[in-house]
């Protein structure tokens, strides 16, 4: 038995229900990053946000990018927020939102941001935009180790040096008496 191209009831094709259900979720969550008070629950939220846009770069034809995403992002990036996080502070918020001063023009902002965007939404020729890029496992993974290979040994020492000046950090020296 083969899945139909579309679901039966609604009549719109699971690329489109997928890409609505994983930008949902991405939207709530990054939402959720920035207004929950307990930051252990915010970093949460963040890797939920991270994953669902793994799964957009899945639906766009690029398992390539969503693995990455999934490797660098949710397994070191995060994991190494959270950890820093529960190593060096408390995980409790503020006890109510400190709106600063500048709220005006942040909100400002972000209504021009929202105008430029419709604007830029609204004159692109989706039709043409619509093509798919395919990479294959062994473009890049040639590419990556032949071309690219110093910075993609440079990348890894910084991370090896960014873990481990995070665990210098959170290091606690004990207490003499």
């Amino acid at each position: 038995m083969s899945i139909p191209e579309t679901i039966p009831i609604i009549g719109a094709s699971w690329d489109d229900v997928l890409f609505v259900l994983f930008a949902a979720v991405m939207l709530g969550s990054a939402l959720l990053v920035v207004t929950l008070r307990d930051i252990i629950r915010s970093g949460l939220a963040m890797i939920v946000c991270f994953g669902s846009l793994a799964g957009l770069y899945v639906l766009l034809g690029s398992p390539i990018l969503a693995a990455a995403q999934v490797l660098v992002y949710i397994g070191a990036i995060s994991v190494l927020v959270l950890f820093a996080i529960m190593l060096t502070q408390t995980k409790a918020g503020p006890a109510r939102l400190v709106f600063q001063t500048q709220w005006w023009a942040a909100a400002l902002a972000a209504v021009v941001l929202v105008v430029i965007f419709a604007a830029v939404v609204a004159a692109t020729d989706w039709g043409a935009v619509a093509v798919r890029v395919q990479s294959t496992t062994d473009a890049v993974a040639r590419l990556l180790f032949s071309d690219y290979t110093l910075p993609f040994e440079a990348v890894s020492v910084l991370l090896l040096a960014a873990v481990i000046g995070g665990i210098f950090l959170a290091k606690r020296d004990e207490v003499r008496d």
